[in-house]
């Protein structure tokens, strides 16, 4: 099958540039074209990237605690029900997994030491099924939860702060206090420290502690656990299944998923995307914006070359499609090229980013000063498809004027000085 001639004569002048003789691939300034589009779709395909990696390792700390989706009573109140409440949620395909647990807020006290904690109480056996953190606690310490032992288990950093270890006690400060006749005392409970858990996430770690929910029942004096946590098979589905768990159960209960607990998080994480990509887009609208001094080079060289072409008979449109050829050649070019480079160093940033930590001796992110000490690299393809349309769009309509205008050229008027 025969290339049509606009095709190859747009090749033709994008390798040959201002002189025919030239062997290179393209003309200086298209592979400054290129070279720009290619560096401005790589820049985006890595910084994108990356900034997925960090979204994806802080979600799944977060959700190594968090659960997917919390059932609640309102006001913080307890369960009517919870084998009623645990029966309608399990009808649900997507939930896989269910647990009890109590959450309030308390003081822990260590002589002089004393910290506000979220004190949250679980079921040992079905807490695993709900959030990995359980699953990472050795097993012998989720054992000595039992119910009346009131043993506790504090985060790590946590455990820091108030100089505890296992095996010391700490004291346990209900809120609400009961009435005497010397007036409101607060209920203190001795709790013994039986291990420490790390999720890897500082907000968690200095600032919970977990009980066995029955001891919890007793120290606040609840009748019952104060919700059920679930685990779906998909947790992106999550806001869709609080949607169909909201009309499905009987009683009046609040649901929260987990993007709703960090909901000014991801916002501002998903702020920050558009941001940067709309910042680094401008890197690709440079580089194709030089296409246009490209083109307009190479229709004022080749005015006797359209001259000739005209008069053998070709059209305007078919002299506009070689001049769009050769931009959109270029723009082929360069982000094929930006889209192998970025996806390299995508896919390599946990081999390529410490060896320039190595070479320049220091590190980008420390360990005691951030929560990922590592950069994280999470290539999606939904994004690195929307980059490559982004740049071959550009470099496409950029070609569009230089075209018309070469296409506009009067055969007598090019070839009277030649």
């Amino acid at each position: 099958m025969q290339t049509p001639y606009e095709w190859a004569m747009g090749w033709r002048y994008t390798r040959a540039g201002r002189t025919s003789q030239s062997k290179g691939l393209l003309s200086f300034v298209a592979s400054v074209s290129a070279i720009g589009i290619a560096l401005g779709v790589a820049a985006l395909i890595i910084v994108l990237s990356v900034m997925n990696g960090f979204q994806r390792d802080v979600r799944d700390r977060m959700l190594s605690v968090v659960s997917h989706i919390e059932v609640f009573a309102p006001q913080g109140g307890t369960l009517p029900s919870v084998e009623r409440v645990t029966e309608q949620v399990m009808h649900n395909p997507e939930v896989i997994g269910v647990a009890p647990f109590v959450s309030v807020q308390a003081l822990l006290a260590r002589g002089d030491d004393m910290r506000g904690v979220v004190l949250r109480g679980i079921d040992p056996e079905l807490e695993p099924q709900v959030t990995e953190l359980a699953s990472s606690i050795n097993q012998e310490v989720l054992n000595q939860l039992t119910p009346g032992s009131f043993h506790i288990v504090l985060g790590k950093e946590l455990a820091q702060l108030l100089g505890v270890k296992p095996g010391d006690n700490v004291t346990v400060v209900a809120p609400s206090g009961q009435v005497t006749p010397a007036g409101v005392l607060p209920r203190l409970k001795q709790a013994k420290v039986v291990g420490t858990f790390d999720s890897g996430h500082y907000e968690y770690d200095s600032g919970m502690a977990m009980m066995q929910y029955e001891d919890m029942q007793r120290i606040f004096r609840l009748d019952a656990p104060t919700g059920i946590r679930l685990k779906l098979k998909d947790l992106h589905k999550a806001p869709e299944v609080v949607q169909q768990l909201a009309s499905s159960l009987t009683d009046p209960l609040l649901l929260r998923d987990w993007t709703m607990q960090n909901r000014n998080w991801f916002i501002a994480v998903q702020m920050e995307k558009r941001m940067m990509f709309i910042i680094l887009t401008l890197i690709i609208g440079v580089a194709a914006f030089n296409l246009v001094a490209t083109l307009v080079m190479t229709v004022a060289d080749k005015r006797a070359d359209i001259a000739i072409l005209r008069t053998l008979g070709a059209t305007s449109g078919s002299i506009m499609a070689i001049f769009v050829v050769q931009g959109a050649m270029v723009g082929v070019l360069g982000t094929l090229a930006g889209l192998v480079m970025g996806l390299a160093v995508a896919y390599n940033i946990d081999v390529i980013v410490p060896a320039i930590e190595k070479v320049l001796g220091f590190q980008f992110l420390p360990k005691d000063v951030y929560l990922v000490s590592e950069i994280p690299s999470d290539p999606q393809m939904q994004d690195i498809a929307y980059i490559c349309l982004v740049a071959l769009v550009l470099a496409f309509v950029v070609t569009l004027y230089p075209s018309w205008r070469a296409s506009r050229i009067n055969p007598a008027e090019a070839l009277r000085y030649e």
